[in-house]
């Protein structure tokens, strides 16, 4: 099957063998994206194949990604492929926290079920894949925390060496840990993601050093996978809503590619709405869709959900395609408003990282404006696990987590730990107490 890149810009298309080490259009700048003769493709037949494959104990079979590779057709030989069984992440009902955001009932794609925690491996098994095809020994990225830990564990398998720049003192210790114990050379560079960025994509150049940030679309093919596995998962029936953190953008670009590629092929009928969820004090996104023409950067972003403290999401013109083309929209929300999410969420049996809870803080904010139908079938993605941030989890149930800027948030659903002393008569009247009373 033959692939290549294609530049995004309706305007110019130029074209690209997927052999170059490129990851801007020569031509004008614009993104790009992998594009694929899919003539052959028999959507039924594929639908029973990648069922089957479940079944199966080969290494490419058991993983998320390459088990639908006829979708991701870039690389031809299987041979370069570096894989730690990523994806096979769940759909869990959403519990009690479907009623708290006012809908019927939700769903939760959780990606914190990969090998590193975090819907990253999804995309970096294809990247790193693409740079052992390219022969090359050396992959980069700037991280604030969850890419960094993937590209850490996917270089180490496949046998490359990765270096991680990340902001100085801007990172959660059990993102940095991982990338720390994967063996990554990392660097903490005195600067915010989006001026490392622009540093790094210079010294990969200069150093002969291969991206693996979202910019790099082949990090977007494996991504799109995540939409592939919820649609098998739910026997291809079509939700009405697909709710997404917004940082980068490369998720909500991938997501939207997918749906995209799957309607034209005849694997669904329909697609549905994406929604975008951004932190109020990075949300750039956000305040383009109000109806600007370009996207102007937050030079300092804040938030406490550091997975998506982005000013500068080199991915918003995909990203606003896909929202738009699917008839979707973008929200924003206050730290406030992760923070009480992501205890409801926990109040469910499911755990996320910060990030992740934007999407069900967005949700009720939809439902209270009316954009949002309670009665909707949707799909919230939780990006990121629970021990990601535990740090922040700790300080929110025991009434320490400050807003950036010093400002105390409420621990409306705290669930602080109580100190007894060593006496069992005392313990059982308390005990029976907190129980009767809750």
């Amino acid at each position: 099957m033959s692939a290549e890149l294609i530049c995004f810009q309706s305007q110019c298309r130029a074209r690209y063998p997927v052999t170059d080490v490129i990851y801007n259009c020569s031509q004008c700048g614009g993104l790009l994206e992998a594009a694929y003769d899919f003539s052959a493709i028999d959507p039924e037949n594929l639908k029973q194949e990648w069922r089957r494959r479940r079944m199966s104990n080969a290494p490419l079979d058991q993983s998320g990604v390459w088990r639908y590779r006829e979708i991701i057709p870039f690389l031809g030989d299987m041979g370069s492929v570096a894989t730690l069984r990523e994806g096979n992440t769940p759909l869990l009902d959403a519990g009690a926290a479907a009623p708290w955001a006012g809908l019927k009932r939700l769903t939760f794609k959780h990606q914190g079920f990969n090998p590193t925690g975090s819907f990253k491996d999804n995309g970096m098994t294809c990247g790193a894949s693409q740079a052992r095809r390219l022969g090359l020994k050396r992959v980069a990225c700037v991280s604030t925390g969850n890419t960094s830990a993937s590209m850490a564990a996917y270089a180490a398998a496949g046998g490359l060496q990765p270096v991680i720049f990340i902001p100085h003192g801007n990172i959660s210790y059990g993102k940095l840990a991982q990338a720390l114990e994967y063996g990554a050379k990392t660097l903490q560079v005195e600067a915010n993601f989006d001026q490392i960025l622009k540093l790094v994509r210079v010294l990969a150049e200069k150093l002969g050093i291969y991206l693996l940030n979202s910019i790099n679309p082949f990090r977007i093919e494996g991504q799109k996978t995540i939409i592939v596995e919820m649609m098998d998962q739910r026997d291809w029936r079509v939700p009405d809503w697909i709710v997404v953190p917004g940082g980068n953008l490369g998720n909500v670009s991938a997501f939207g590619k997918a749906l995209r590629e799957l309607r034209s092929l005849g694997f669904i009928d329909k697609s549905p709405r994406l929604a975008v969820i951004q932190a109020e004090g990075a949300a750039p996104f956000y305040e383009l869709m109000q109806g600007a023409d370009e996207l102007q950067a937050v030079e300092h972003p804040e938030t406490l959900a550091t997975a998506i403290k982005i000013g500068d999401p080199v991915s918003w013109p995909k990203a606003k395609h896909e929202v738009e083309s699917s008839g979707g929209l973008v929200g924003k929300v206050t730290e406030q408003e992760i923070a009480d999410a992501k205890a409801q969420i926990g109040r469910s049996g499911i755990g996320c990282e910060p990030a992740s809870a934007a999407t069900l803080a967005g949700i009720r904010n939809l439902i209270a404006a009316g954009r949002m139908d309670p009665e909707a079938d949707v799909v919230a993605v939780l990006t990121g696990n629970l021990l990601k941030d535990p740090d922040y989890i700790y300080r929110y149930h025991t009434g320490q987590l400050e807003a950036p800027g010093g400002n105390q948030l409420h621990s409306r659903f705290g669930n602080q730990p109580i100190v007894v002393a060593n006496d069992a008569d005392r313990i059982a009247a308390l005990l029976e107490e907190r129980l009767l009373v809750e």
